[in-house]
């Protein structure tokens, strides 16, 4: 399987515009969202092209390709307009034996990692990106940053994993920034 995980879209169409461009032109398989979906929250001002009930629509006609998790900014009545959940804490991807674990960052982070086995701890919430490899009992870490609101000279990013290769990616251009090689794959 090819995932593509990305989290903090914070409601603007554009950037999932280019995130999914990216996921079509290279047949993922599922869409991994790691929070903040639709609100912009009251430190990052307005994104481009704000448009949350666009972002429902595209998002719903995917539906059946998503997991999602909810981040710090997303509420209830944000599940309501979705077809897919979106209000767990966190969610546990196996693939092939590894365990992709997700969550937005404000509940679970690498200071606070769950007490069971993964090997891909995925978050967002920073609007910062990170790879870093697993290092004895920890797992490999993702920051998926964001594509609207990166946040100390970042680049917009997202992430993508297939076979045991975890990359970070510009938003925009698609080069990759970092790659790590986690797993049994």
């Amino acid at each position: 399987m090819k995932y593509l995980i990305a989290s903090d879209l914070h409601g603007s169409r554009p950037a999932l515009l280019h995130l999914l461009q990216y996921y079509d032109a290279v047949h993922c398989d599922m869409l991994l969202l790691l929070g903040d979906l639709l609100n912009y929250g009251p430190r990052n001002g307005l994104p481009d092209g704000l448009d949350p009930m666009s972002i429902v629509s595209l998002l719903n006609s995917r539906s059946r390709d998503i997991v999602c998790v909810r981040g710090n900014c997303d509420s209830e009545v944000d599940q309501m307009l979705f077809d897919f959940p979106m209000t767990a804490t966190y969610a546990v991807v196996v693939d092939d034996g590894v365990r992709l674990f997700l969550t937005h960052g404000h509940v679970y982070n690498p200071d606070r990692l769950p007490q069971f086995h993964t090997d891909l701890f995925c978050q967002g919430h920073t609007h910062r990106w990170q790879l870093q490899s697993a290092d004895g009992e920890q797992p490999c870490l993702l920051n998926v940053g964001s594509p609207t609101f990166p946040k100390d000279d970042n680049p917009p990013t997202f992430a993508t994993y297939e076979k045991g290769l975890v990359r970070v990616l510009h938003a925009e251009t698609y080069a990759v920034l970092s790659e790590c090689r986690i797993g049994r794959n």
